[in-house]
């Protein structure tokens, strides 16, 4: 059977560090970038065209712009202006059904492990998720096994008791 491994990963929230080292240490060859806004100032190391070098020079990883995986900028906008979750992630699937993703998507570019790339720190209410979920359901009609990881920093919790400073 042949297998599939499908990451997602945001990139806020995370230094470049912290970000090249979840991708290989999860051995993703090729990231797939799903964001609208490939070339925002708040996108720092992963700014367009940036990204596909450090990928490739850093990690040895292929960089993939997809934007029929993207969102369509109003219904952002409608998500940041109401945060009401369940509604853009209707609308967004109802965007994606439109566009006959995943059966209209070549993937055939696509390296066996892959990362979809947003801004999101966590993909909880990121569409890299629902993406994922769309890709693995279709992949797995086809005969893959896949496994979906989302990459993410394990934080430390912080201490409850603060360490005393000598007087």
């Amino acid at each position: 059977m042949m297998q599939r491994l499908l990451c997602t990963i945001g990139f806020t929230g995370k230094t470049a560090e912290e970000f090249f080292t979840l991708l290989s240490g999860a051995r993703v060859q090729q990231v797939i970038d799903v964001r609208q806004n490939r070339s925002g100032q708040l996108s720092g190391f992963s700014k367009h065209p940036d990204l596909s070098f450090f990928l490739r020079k850093i990690a040895g990883m292929e960089y993939l712009h997809e934007p029929l995986l993207t969102p369509p900028p109003e219904l952002l906008k409608t998500y940041r202006s109401t945060k009401d979750w369940p509604v853009y992630e209707a609308d967004f699937l109802a965007v994606m059904k439109e566009r006959r993703v995943p059966a209209s998507l070549d993937t055939s570019s696509w390296s066996p492990q892959v990362s979809l790339l947003c801004s999101e720190p966590g993909p909880e209410k990121c569409h890299r998720r629902l993406v994922a979920d769309l890709l693995a359901g279709y992949w797995r009609e086809k005969g893959y096994a896949v496994e979906i990881r989302h990459l993410i920093l394990s934080r430390q919790k912080p201490r409850r008791k603060s360490r005393g400073v000598a007087s």
